[in-house]
């Protein structure tokens, strides 16, 4: 059994490494969640539904002072602040009962991360369990963490003593290796507050590029990467029944390979059905988690479209669930890397291929668009950037993650393709959404080099290579333009969505090379 950290002492019980089954058991007890009809448990998590980006912070210090890029998303903490913070939480634990953890984050063992978790609820530790890597019964004998997580959702701050915003609060200390979470119950913030300390110890410290993406790998080894903002279809089309899942949102890429962060996966599940995920419908069994879900009616059953506590619902299942996963979660050099875009202005190609300047700048840039219903106050197409598609995420600013993305494409000779599962023949409200059918169909087609032996032409304004045949999809839906009514009114959206990219792209031209700004569009 593992020692309890010399700073940690309670005169409640201590639970380590309970098994999902006894954690599943003890959450039942404590009224934490309940069974639902294919065993899987039901948790909420309370007034927080989803991540408070604003009431999550970096610790200020020598080692972050110059490295980390400070801002809206990287908010400096005082480092005195911590450490009385760190002491008044170790103070409210001290009578509390804890479920601690010994994970693993990273499947590379060259380059992981141990990680000891301190949770107050079950459910949080059997979270822990799913979403991070499971060592071995001989492995956890002489574990000694990297690093420590302290996630205690009872614990309430109060911002004019602890320098918080509000009295929740995710905080980073990269130099102590510690993050604290309190007075928020969303279990992704555990996962997110790793995953951003993955983003600042790898490519800093190791020159590993970490993304925000999923990953599969085909029977013949070819390993391919999906970049893509909530609502493009990142974890569908990477969870393709052909081809075994590597992770479906954190990676690294080595000099060797790629390795998923992760040991499980945690996906949305509004609107869920067998017909659209059949993989995701399957994993949610005996040992999973469902977040912010409602029953049918005197049942048991999962009500997958009930909105009434969030859109925001949530299953996190060990990757295992998955029939076709990958384990353990190691993949080659990329052969191919999507960006997924769902385009609400119908302007990007359904599919285009970039050279390497397009690739860095498109990667800097992330775009997407959120539409009416995808988000609170949207209620018509809303432009949306994220640097290096996870902005929310980087402790480091986009240009070193692009560098590093530059390097690893041009050296290992890597595809990079343009995807638009958004709209067709109009904005949104005029045209019509991509057909996934189709958007399967040309991601397939450029998997098996089946475009290698086609013709492109190019786009007038984006400079990007459009193909003009693909195997399984109409030829007149390839340039978006003849998709149009009016091609007169696609030349002007265009030009608007260009200057959006170009305006955008302000904020990044200081640090961006020559060879990045040539990937820009071309307005003249």
């Amino acid at each position: 059994m593992p020692k309890v950290l010399k700073e940690i002492r309670t005169t409640g019980s201590t639970y380590f490494n309970l098994s999902p089954a006894e954690l599943i058991e003890q959450s039942l007890e404590r009224n934490e969640g309940k069974l639902t009809s294919t065993g899987a448990l039901m948790a909420d998590t309370g007034k927080f539904t989803g991540r408070s980006p604003k009431d999550r912070f970096i610790v200020l210090d020598e080692k972050t002072e110059k490295s980390v890029w400070w801002g809206d998303i990287n908010i400096p903490f005082d480092s005195k602040k911590f450490d009385q913070l760190a002491e008044k939480m170790k103070y409210f634990l001290s009578q509390k009962d804890l479920f601690i953890r010994d994970v693993y984050a990273g499947a590379d063992p060259n380059h992981r991360l141990k990680i000891r978790v301190y949770n107050t609820l079950a459910w949080h530790n059997l979270f822990c369990h799913n979403m991070f890597i499971r060592p071995e019964k001989d492995e956890l004998k002489s574990f000694e963490p990297d690093f420590t997580i302290i996630c205690a959702p009872e614990f309430q701050a109060d911002p004019a003593l602890d320098g918080t915003r509000n009295s929740n609060f995710a905080i980073l200390n990269l130099s102590k290796r510690m993050i604290l979470i309190g007075g928020t119950a969303y279990a992704g913030e555990m996962k997110k507050g790793i995953f951003s300390v993955l983003n600042f110890l790898l490519p800093h410290e190791k020159g590993i590029l970490s993304m925000h993406c999923s990953a599969n790998i085909g029977k013949s080894g070819d390993t391919a990467i999906f970049f893509g903002l909530s609502g493009t279809g990142k974890t569908t089309l990477s969870a393709d029944p052909n081809r075994n899942l590597i992770g479906d949102d954190e990676h690294g890429w080595t000099d060797s390979g790629i390795f998923n962060f992760e040991g499980g996966c945690y996906a949305k599940v509004i609107d869920l059905s067998r017909e659209k995920e059949p993989e995701i419908w399957d994993a949610i069994r005996f040992g999973a988690i469902v977040e912010n879900t409602r029953f049918m009616p005197g049942s048991r059953e999962v009500d997958y479209a009930n909105k009434s506590v969030t859109e925001n619902t949530r299953t996190a299942y060990p990757i295992h669930h998955i029939s076709n996963a990958k384990i353990p979660s190691l993949g080659g050099i990329p052969k191919n890397i999507f960006f997924l875009t769902a385009d609400a202005f119908g302007v990007i190609p359904p599919i285009s291929k970039l050279n390497k300047s397009q690739a860095m700048y498109h990667f800097i840039s992330g775009y997407t668009a959120k539409v009416a219903g995808t988000e609170m106050g949207v209620t018509e197409p809303k432009l949306t950037f994220s640097a290096c598609f996870g902005a929310a995420f980087l402790p480091l600013h986009p240009a070193t993650y692009a560098s590093l993305f530059g390097e690893k494409m041009e050296k290992q000779e890597v595809n990079v393709w343009l995807i638009n599962t958004g709209w067709t023949g109009g904005p949104y409200g005029i045209g019509s959404r991509m057909k996934l059918s189709y958007t399967r169909a040309m991601i397939s087609a450029a998997l098996e080099d089946k475009l290698e032996q086609v013709s492109f032409e190019k786009h007038p304004i984006f400079g990007f290579q459009m193909p003009k045949t693909c195997e399984g999809v109409p030829s007149e839906i390839l340039n978006p333009r003849n998709t149009w009514k009016n091609p007169e009114d696609y030349d002007l959206q265009a030009k608007d969505l260009a200057e959006s990219f170009v305006k955008n792209f302000e904020q990044f031209k200081d640090y961006a090379t020559p060879d990045i700004m040539e990937g820009a569009p071309i307005l003249g």
